[in-house]
């Protein structure tokens, strides 16, 4: 009897102890708000709706890390209405401030498309039957997003970002051409530029999640990645 009364005690102190945890736990994780992102690239894949497609990628992956408490699209979008964010991809202490106080986010996230390129190489030729054409090409694709957190208490932009990615592939290509309907454009999921998008999402979650919570150790290897992108970029071209 005595055993039964002092397990019973010892998962209740156990509960005590580890609901205020858990409650202090989720309370420390910020909360952030993604906003529909921009294109900047023309790129031939953007349509009406994709900045809100990239906006879920993203919450979903930030919210995947453990890191963040993510606000709802829904939630965002009525806020986002009546604000200029919603109307120009700009954001001003007032709005910044009314969208924390009405959202509870304490961040929003701003990306934007800023490149895209797509080299294919190989026959176009191939042969085709019924409206299905065969033929062999290889792709090579180039996307780069730039990302903003502004603080929605200071409407101050307390990170910057830009994520690249490079995905290619090779070999016979399958594509249905009747009515004009193209597979690979309605859907990207299995091709270099579905990714590529991919592959800028989640290093976009991960470095936020380092450079907002965890910190420590990661943070040189973001600095790292950061040196050997501006290397890069200065390589590829020629000044006076």
């Amino acid at each position: 009897m005595k055993k039964t009364i002092l397990s019973v005690l010892s998962l209740l102190v156990l509960a005590t102890v580890s609901v205020p945890s858990i409650v202090s736990a989720r309370s420390t994780k910020p909360i952030v708000a993604v906003a529909e992102f921009r294109n900047n690239a023309n790129a031939y894949w953007w349509r009406s709706g994709v900045g809100w497609e990239l906006s879920d990628m993203l919450t979903n992956e930030m919210a995947a890390t453990g890191a963040f408490r993510m606000v709802e699209r829904s939630k965002l979008q009525r806020v986002l209405r009546e604000q200029d964010l919603g109307r120009s991809g700009r954001v001003s202490k007032r709005t910044a401030a009314r969208l924390g106080r009405i959202t509870g986010a304490k961040y929003i996230v701003i990306g934007r498309v800023s490149a895209f390129e797509r080299n294919t190489k190989g026959s176009s030729g191939g042969f085709g039957f019924r409206g299905i054409r065969i033929g062999g090409k290889s792709q090579k694709v180039y996307l780069a997003i730039d990302l903003r957190v502004i603080n929605t208490t200071t409407g101050v932009i307390s990170y910057v970002r830009t994520v690249e990615a490079r995905a290619k592939s090779s070999g016979m290509r399958v594509g249905l051409s009747r009515r004009g309907f193209s597979g690979s454009l309605a859907k990207q999921a299995k091709t270099p530029t579905g990714k590529a998008i991919r592959a800028v999402i989640i290093e976009a979650s991960d470095y936020l999640a380092c450079v907002m919570v965890e910190r420590g150790s990661c943070l040189k290897k973001y600095k790292a990645r950061e040196q050997r992108r501006r290397s890069r970029s200065r390589d590829s071209i020629t000044l006076d």
